[in-house]
């Protein structure tokens, strides 16, 4: 399964290569591919010169090749990792997924795109205790946080965590969606969990930035016609894929969401999706890489374990500056589920006490994400 276009590569280690196009660059550049890295590229129509030039210490991850060009490559000091037939998805794959190729096939139905067969995969071999299966998860997951990281060098991160139950249609779903567009527009990058509800609405509102407002109220419309992903997955996200075809183009986000929960599929707002199969390493990476802060709307176990798992670098961080951590509705935050009272307590006389703030209403969060520093 080849990236699309639409992933860019940026910033790559300058000994990977990652595209046919890379590949030439390096080969018409150095004339070798002594210790380089190259990473699921398909190589069959470049067997000249795989049996030509010098490929000692270099390393081939998941590329396909003629299998003369493996056998010389290898006799000449490379190590070859070949790709592994019958899978829905590359474990070696060098970018991000994107919507599109996720919900590929989509019209045929939910349960034969790609994104539908990975979770099948996984449900079959997550238990069986094959290490083979175990091993492809692993190397999958490393090479989505490898791309994820390229992606993100130098960007303004900030995390919008919230529940998955948010309904499209509600004023709940446009408030978040309302927020992605704000910070969009103030220059960060907006990263979610990738999912459906808050998530969801946070990736419209930074793919809703570079429009008019309107544009805004009328997609939301539109998507209230699908208000969840339940009972039908393929209407939820056919009705997310219509509004992107009636506005093209629009602003770039990230989602990080993951097989795990597989039941819950991708949303198509986002333009970068790093899935994982290995839940923890995908909520560590998200909180981790939300460098410019994070805001935590009401949400329910899963969001309230997100703040605490962002706190408790915060709470020991001695060297740099914590992260801000914004969350909205106190009413939710301190009676409902309070995490506020304890998250202060936690903070006290400690360097994030002055990187927190609690917030009524979520047009409140920007500013108050500008005020911590964020």
């Amino acid at each position: 399964m080849q990236p699309t276009p639409a992933q860019p590569h940026r910033a790559a280690h300058d000994r990977e290569i990652q595209s046919l196009a890379e590949f030439d660059e390096v080969v018409a550049e150095h004339g070798s591919l002594a210790r380089f890295r190259v990473q699921a590229v398909d190589l069959t129509s470049r067997t000249d010169v795989l049996l030509r030039l010098d490929t000692t210490g270099a390393v081939f991850l998941g590329c396909p090749m003629d299998p003369e060009a493996a056998a010389r490559i290898r006799a000449a000091g490379a190590l070859v990792f070949p790709p592994v037939p019958g899978l829905p998805f590359d474990p070696y794959r060098a970018f991000l997924y994107t919507p599109d190729e996720l919900f590929e096939s989509l019209d045929a139905g939910y349960e034969v795109t790609p994104d539908a067969r990975a979770y099948a995969w996984f449900q079959r071999t997550k238990a069986d205790g094959d290490v083979f299966s175990s091993m492809l998860r692993a190397i999958h997951d490393d090479a989505v946080s490898d791309a994820l990281d390229e992606l993100l060098v130098g960007a303004r991160v900030v995390g919008v965590m919230g529940g998955h139950a948010m309904a499209r249609g509600t004023d709940a779903y446009a408030g978040a969606a309302r927020l992605g567009r704000e910070l969009a527009r103030a220059g960060y990058t907006v990263a979610t969990g990738g999912g459906p509800g808050a998530m969801e609405a946070a990736n419209l509102g930074a793919y809703a930035a570079p429009f008019t407002d309107d544009m805004l109220d009328d997609a939301l419309r539109l998507l209230a016609k699908a208000p969840s992903f339940r009972p039908s997955v393929g209407e939820w996200a056919r009705a997310a894929f219509e509004v992107r075809e009636r506005w093209p183009g629009g602003g770039d986000s990230v989602g990080i969401p993951t097989w795990f929960y597989g039941h819950e599929p991708p949303n198509a707002f986002a333009a970068h999706i790093a899935k994982y199969f290995a839940n923890a390493t995908r909520e560590d990476g998200l909180l981790a890489r939300s460098t410019a802060g994070v805001v935590f709307l009401p949400g329910a176990a899963g969001t309230v374990q997100e703040v605490f798992d962002n706190a408790t670098p915060n709470y020991y961080e001695s060297r740099g500056e914590p992260t801000p951590m914004v969350l909205v509705d106190s009413g939710h935050w301190t009676r409902e589920l309070p995490a506020w009272p304890l998250l202060r307590s936690l903070a006290r006389g400690r360097a994030m006490e002055s990187r927190i703030a609690l917030v009524d209403r979520i047009e409140q969060a920007p500013d108050a994400l500008k005020r911590l520093g964020g």
